[in-house]
């Protein structure tokens, strides 16, 4: 063991340690002072600790989640990719998509919905309707089965869904479709971008603290392909139609402890769109022949990196040890004191604070960009990449597919910490905090039949 390793675990035990090495003297202090002011130092922090225990929210538990497993026969390798889109956009634009592709971390096995498999593409209302429906009904379908929860002891229902918001909304189709109670609480979530999972997630937990015991939230997370497909030749615009592909996922989330697998520790949210460059870095609109698409702006790498490190700074002092916090507290006061140029910021190690993470798929460059800023190892990053090469960009429901690599190689322990952290237009990053309670049973879900072919070597064809 290196001395540099041996200076920080002394550290943070001295850290840690800190609180007994004072609370000492204070015990022997108060041994000698008079009964009515031992008694007073005791009954007051228990009052308010009785009275903190009373009116604090209360817990929210993730019971289990689901996510969408397509069919073998919808996977879309390069070839067939390329000789779909030659049908639907000149030759250049092709040759510029293949480009991507080759180096997007994509895999062969990436599915597209059936209207992607026509020559050209439908896009029509129908075929979206028919891709959603798949797609979100295949997971609640999986989760219901897994839960054994009846659709009748569902309370809230929040379906996100950013591209794709028809009438009736999602969430009217999912209460039609497993006959949901008149009172329950629904909403539908457009427009939020692939961060609105956690979006999703925090609003279950606000309307969970102020409904009854015991009551029960489902949330689903998907974006619709089918519609959202870019037939123009406008480069920045071309990109998403080669790195999403259709996935979802739905999630049970409880006031109740009963059979929940995790607890929900944070979510704090970050948004930046105050700010020009941040609101449009990634737009939605039309081109100049009347084509719609989404536009990933040339600054979207430093805006998410911006938008990072003000959640970093917004959700480290409540998820970090003391010996991380106090570090990060002196660099602060130093670049204050000193000079910001002089003195470089102090990166938190989130490895003191998590055992896993589930960066966001949205890209290689995304990916490769908050492993650098957080420092991360190959291995704390392998879900990300790897849930990117076998299923692509999932938009919102990516970070239930990396959670979902975690446990299918047995990585999970009971205790184990978890950070999501998504990325959305706007511009936006939220991040969840998660413990885990009970380690999966059995080996289940999206992975099932190929996780013993991961990880997989994902070569860096920048470098050639």
């Amino acid at each position: 063991m290196s001395s540099s390793v041996q200076h920080k675990r002394l550290y943070r035990l001295l850290v840690s340690s800190m609180l007994p090495i004072v609370a000492v003297p204070l015990m022997l202090t108060a041994a000698e002072l008079r009964p009515v002011h031992v008694f007073l130092a005791a009954f007051v922090p228990a009052a308010v600790a009785a009275v903190y225990l009373r009116l604090r929210p209360r817990a929210v538990y993730m019971v289990d989640y689901a996510c969408f497993r397509p069919n073998p026969g919808s996977r879309v390798p390069f070839a067939a990719f390329q000789e779909h889109a030659s049908t639907c956009v000149d030759e250049r634009s092709v040759r510029f998509m293949v480009r991507l592709l080759e180096r997007s971390g994509l895999g062969e096995e990436t599915c597209l919905p059936d209207a992607q498999h026509y020559i050209p593409p439908d896009r029509d209302l129908q075929s979206s309707r028919a891709e959603a429906e798949l797609v979100v009904f295949s997971a609640i379908d999986d989760l219901l089965a897994k839960t054994k929860v009846s659709p009748e002891d569902i309370d809230i229902l929040i379906i996100n869904c950013s591209l794709f918001a028809p009438t009736p909304s999602f969430a009217d189709m999912v209460v039609s479709r497993y006959k949901l109670r008149e009172d329950v609480r629904s909403v539908h979530l457009a427009g939020m971008g692939c961060s609105a999972g956690l979006i999703s997630v925090g609003l279950a937990r606000n309307l969970l603290q102020v409904a009854p015991e015991g009551s029960n939230a489902l949330v689903v997370s998907t974006e619709t392909i089918t519609p959202n497909y870019y037939m123009g030749k406008e480069r920045a615009m071309l990109l998403p139609n080669c790195l999403f592909r259709m996935g979802g996922a739905a999630v049970l989330l409880s006031t109740s402890s009963r059979n929940a697998r995790f607890r929900l520790a944070r979510v704090v949210r970050t948004l930046t769109g105050a700010k020009d460059g941040a609101y449009g870095c990634v737009y939605q609109e039309e081109d100049d022949r009347g084509n719609v698409g989404v536009n990933l702006s040339k600054d979207l790498m430093v805006t998410a990196g911006d938008a990072l490190r003000a959640n970093i700074t917004a959700i480290g002092p409540l998820v970090l040890p003391a010996s991380e916090q106090l570090l990060f507290a002196l660099s602060y006061v130093a670049r204050k004191v000193v000079g910001s140029s002089r003195i470089r910021p102090y990166i938190p190690d989130f490895r003191t604070a998590f055992e896993h993470f589930c960066i966001h798929a949205g890209g290689r460059a995304v990916i490769d960009e908050l492993q650098r800023s957080l420092r991360l190892p190959d291995e704390q990053v392998e879900a990300s990449r790897m849930t990117l090469h076998r299923f692509g960009n999932t938009s919102s429901s990516s970070l239930w597919y990396e959670l979902a690599y975690i446990e299918a190689k047995g990585r999970m322990r009971k205790g184990d910490r978890v950070w999501m952290i998504g990325f959305g237009s706007g511009f936006k990053c939220n991040s969840a905090a998660w413990e885990c309670i009970r380690p999966p049973a059995a080996l289940d879900g999206p992975w099932a039949s190929c996780v013993h072919r991961y990880p997989v070597d994902v070569p860096d064809v920048l470098k050639h």
